[in-house]
């Protein structure tokens, strides 16, 4: 049987062509108020999955 992508892991992340997966940051939604600007600057920033999480996320997208 044909193995299916997880649609919700192809909308969080992007694999470059070198097999790196980006990510967005976490807290960059709301209640910036309360959050720095340095901080809120930092959210926007594109992030590295980190080596633990890449087998996983790969499993999910395995047609990527």
């Amino acid at each position: 049987m044909k193995q299916k992508t997880k649609k919700a892991a192809v909308k969080r992340f992007k694999i470059t062509k070198r097999g790196k997966i980006l990510r967005r940051r976490q807290m960059a939604n709301h209640l910036k108020a309360a959050k720095s600007k340095t901080a809120r600057k930092r959210y926007k920033k594109i992030a590295f999955v980190s080596k633990p999480d890449k087998k996983t996320i790969k499993r999910l997208l395995p047609n990527y």
